[in-house]
C-alpha cells in the first residue's frame, strides 16, 4: 500500500531539485554518566581524558584538512575555526574548571559548557552568529563521542546516490562526503548562514536546512524530493509529483544555465536604468563565488568572523592582510567593509560577555565599538591601510541611530588617520564612508546623516524588526515579520528620496535585496544598488534586465496607497506572475509569504 505524501518545510539555501532515496545519518545516543569524583587523582585523570579527547578531535580535523577534495579547498578555513573553538576558554578552560571545582566527570562537564555557549549564542540578534551554535554543538558531540568510545558519523556507510538527512552536517563531515553519491542535503537545524548552507552552495548541491522534524520523519530508503529554492520537502511523493518535479528539474537546470551565462552582463532595465548588483560575503574565499555569479562589487563584507573563537582580538596586521587580499581580488570593483557588528554577548575571552536581558536593544554594533575604542581603532587602521593598495575600499558603520553616534565614530576614524600620518604609513585619505540604516531613528534623521557620509546602505533585516517591534526568530510572532508592511516600504522610500536630495547613493543589503519577488518594488523605489547572497545574483540581474523602470515606479505609487501587507503581496504576486511567468514557474512566490518557514 502506497504511503501518503508528507510535506515538510525549511530554509531553501542552495537552489536546485534533488529526487532520490534518503540516507538518514543517525547519531547514536550518547549516554551521559553522572558520578562525583572523590580524590584529587580522579579529578586530574578525568581532566586528562578530556584533554586527550580534544587532542584527538584536533588530529582528526587536521587529517581531514590534508585530504580535503578540490571543490572545498577554499573552505578549509572553516576547519581552522573549528580547531580554534576546541581551545576557546569557554569550551576548553570552562570544562576543565567544572571538572575540578564541581568534581564532575568530563562528559557531563563538557555538556554543561556546550549548553552555556549555546544559550549565549542563541541570545544574539545576528543570524550569522546564531548559525555558529551548530558548530559548537557539532564539535562538542565529536569530543563526547571520543570520550564515549563511539564513531562520529555514518557517512562512510553510503553506497549509492542519496539525499543525506541529518540533524546537522558539520564542515568536517561535509568534507568526507562522497560528492558523486550526494544528491542533496536536508538538516533539522541551521539557517541561511550556517556552514552547511555555505558548503552546499559551494558544491552546487540542493539543500534545505532548518527542517526541524526531518530526522524524525524521514528514514533511510524513503523516497524524497528536495526543492532547494523554496525550502519544500516531499516524503513518499506520488507518481504525479515525481513526474512534475523531474520535468521541473530539467527545465530549472536549463533556465539557470542560461541566466548564469548572462550574469556578467550589467543589470540595465529596458528603458535604460542601470542598477548595480553586488554580493554580501563574510569570508575572502567567497570572492570566487561572487565573481562567478556576476557580482559587480562587494556591497557588504562582514568582518565578525576574524573576532570569534579566540583568546584575544586580531592584530592590525592580520586584519590588514585580510582586507588587502579582499580588495586586490575584487579590484577594480568596490568592496564595502562593514566595521565590527557584534553584540557584547559574544564567545571570546578577550571580551567577557555582558549579561543583557534584550541583546537586540543592548550593547552591539557601533555602540560596542565606541565603548571599546582601541580595538575599534585597530580595525579602522587596518581598513584604511588596505584601502591604499587598490583604492577600491569603502567603509561602513553599522547600527547608527543618530548623529551623536556617527560623529563619535568619525572622531575615532580621524584619530586613526592622524596616527597613520604620524607613523608615515600609507592609507586611503579619500576613502568613502557610509552608514547602515537599520533603525527607525536613523530614518528620521536621514537628512542630517546624509550631510556627513558618502552613501547609505539599508539593512532591511534589522530595519523591519525594529520598525515592527518583532523578533524575527521568535516563533510566536515571526509570522508578523513582513518586508511588505506599508510602514517598511514608506521608510525605504523616505531614505532613498532623502539620500538622492543630498546627492548620495543608496543600496539595500538585507535579505530583501535577493528575493526576486521584491525586484519590481525595489526598482520602483529607485534604489541605486542591491547587494545579496552571490547565488541570487543571476536571477536578480535577469529580472532587472526584463523590467521597465517607469512601470515599476507606477506600481510603487499604486502600492504605497495600500494599507496592509496582504494587499501589497497580492498585488505584487499578480504583477510578477504576469511579467515573469517562467521565472516564478520555478520559484513559487508563495514560498516567501510571512507565515512560510522559508520566509
Amino acid at each position: 500500500m502506497d504511503k501518503e505524501p508528507i510535506h515538510l518545510r525549511g530554509f531553501g539555501v542552495s537552489q536546485g531539485i534533488a529526487i532520490g532515496k534518503a540516507f538518514l545519518a543517525e547519531e547514536n545516543h550518547i549516554s551521559l554518566p553522572l558520578y562525583t569524583l572523590t580524590g584529587d587523582e580522579d579529578v586530574e585523570q578525568e581532566c586528562l581524558l578530556f584533554q586527550e579527547a580534544v587532542a584527538k578531535v584536533e588530529q582528526d580535523l587536521e587529517k581531514t584538512k590534508q585530504s580535503i577534495h578540490g571543490e572545498l579547498k577554499e573552505h578549509a578555513h572553516i576547519l581552522d575555526a573549528h580547531q580554534l573553538i576546541l581551545r576557546d576558554p569557554f569550551f576548553y578552560n570552562q570544562t576543565l574548571e567544572t571538572i575540578r571545582k564541581e568534581r564532575l566527570n568530563a562528559m557531563l562537564a563538557l555538556k554543561r559548557s556546550i549548553r552555556k555557549i549555546s544559550d549565549l549564542f542563541a541570545a544574539m540578534d545576528d543570524d550569522y552568529l546564531k548559525g555558529r551554535v551548530a558548530d559548537v554543538k557539532s564539535l562538542g558531540d565529536r569530543v563526547l563521542r571520543h570520550l564515549a568510545g563511539q564513531k562520529s558519523s555514518g557517512f562512510d556507510d553510503i553506497r549509492e546516490r542519496v539525499v543525506i538527512v541529518a540533524r546537522d552536517i558539520s564542515p568536517a563531515d561535509a568534507i568526507r562526503i562522497q560528492l558523486e553519491k550526494t544528491l542533496g542535503f536536508i538538516t533539522d537545524t541551521g539557517g541561511r548562514t550556517s556552514h552547511t548552507a555555505i558548503i552546499a552552495r559551494a558544491l552546487g548541491i540542493p539543500a534545505v536546512v532548518g527542517a526541524e522534524k526531518a530526522t524524525r520523519t524521514i528514514g533511510t530508503g524513503d523516497l524524497v524530493i528536495v526543492d532547494g529554492a523554496s525550502g519544500r520537502i516531499i516524503v513518499h511523493p506520488t507518481d504525479q509529483q515525481i513526474a512534475f518535479y523531474y520535468e521541473l528539474q530539467d527545465a530549472l537546470e536549463t533556465y539557470l544555465k542560461n541566466i548564469t551565462r548572462k550574469a556578467h552582463l550589467p543589470a540595465v532595465t529596458l528603458d535604460g536604468r542601470k542598477i548595480r548588483v553586488e554580493a554580501n560575503i563574510e569570508l575572502v574565499e567567497e570572492v570566487v563565488s561572487a565573481k562567478d555569479h556576476g557580482a559587480e562589487g562587494i556591497g557588504l563584507y562582514r568582518t565578525e568572523f576574524a573576532y570569534l573563537n579566540r583568546e584575544r582580538p586580531p592584530e592590525e596586521e592580520e586584519l590588514f592582510l585580510e582586507y588587502k587580499e579582499l580588495a586586490e581580488l575584487m579590484a577594480p570593483a568596490f568592496v564595502t567593509i562593514r566595521s565590527l557588528d557584534l553584540g557584547a554577548e559574544k564567545l571570546g575571552a578577550w571580551m567577557p560577555p555582558i549579561e543583557q536581558e534584550n541583546p537586540a536593544l543592548g550593547l552591539r554594533g557601533i555602540r560596542l565599538c565606541l565603548q571599546h575604542r582601541e580595538f575599534f581603532k585597530t580595525q579602522l587602521r587596518a581598513i584604511l591601510r588596505a584601502g591604499a593598495v587598490s583604492r577600491n575600499i569603502r567603509l561602513m558603520f553599522p547600527l547608527v541611530s543618530g548623529m551623536g553616534e556617527l560623529l563619535q565614530a568619525k572622531a575615532v576614524l580621524e584619530d586613526a588617520k592622524k596616527e597613520l600620518r604620524r607613523e608615515g604609513k600609507a592609507f586611503d585619505e579619500a576613502m568613502a564612508l557610509g552608514v547602515m540604516i537599520e533603525v527607525p531613528s536613523a530614518v528620521a534623521v536621514a537628512d542630517d546623516l546624509a550631510q556627513e557620509v558618502d552613501f547609505f546602505s539599508i539593512g532591511t533585516n534589522d530595519l523591519i524588526q525594529y520598525t515592527l517591534g518583532i523578533d524575527r526568530v521568535n516563533p510566536h510572532v515571526a509570522h508578523l515579520y513582513d518586508p511588505l508592511h506599508p510602514a517598511v516600504l514608506r521608510l525605504i522610500r523616505h531614505v532613498v528620496s532623502t539620500a538622492h536630495d543630498a546627492g548620495i547613493p543608496v543600496t539595500i543589503c538585507g535579505e530583501m535585496a535577493g528575493e526576486p519577488l521584491y525586484i519590481p518594488l525595489l526598482l520602483g523605489l529607485e534604489l541605486d544598488s542591491l547587494s545579496m547572497n552571490p547565488q541570487a545574483i543571476p536571477r536578480v540581474k535577469n529580472l532587472v534586465r526584463r523590467s521597465t523602470l517607469e512601470e515599476c515606479r507606477r506600481f510603487v505609487q499604486q502600492t504605497l496607497t495600500l494599507t496592509t501587507a496582504g494587499h501589497i503581496r497580492d498585488t505584487l504576486q499578480e504583477l510578477v506572475l504576469r511579467v515573469f511567468p517562467e521565472e516564478f514557474k520555478f520559484f513559487d512566490p508563495q514560498a516567501v509569504r510571512p507565515n512560510s518557514r522559508a520566509a
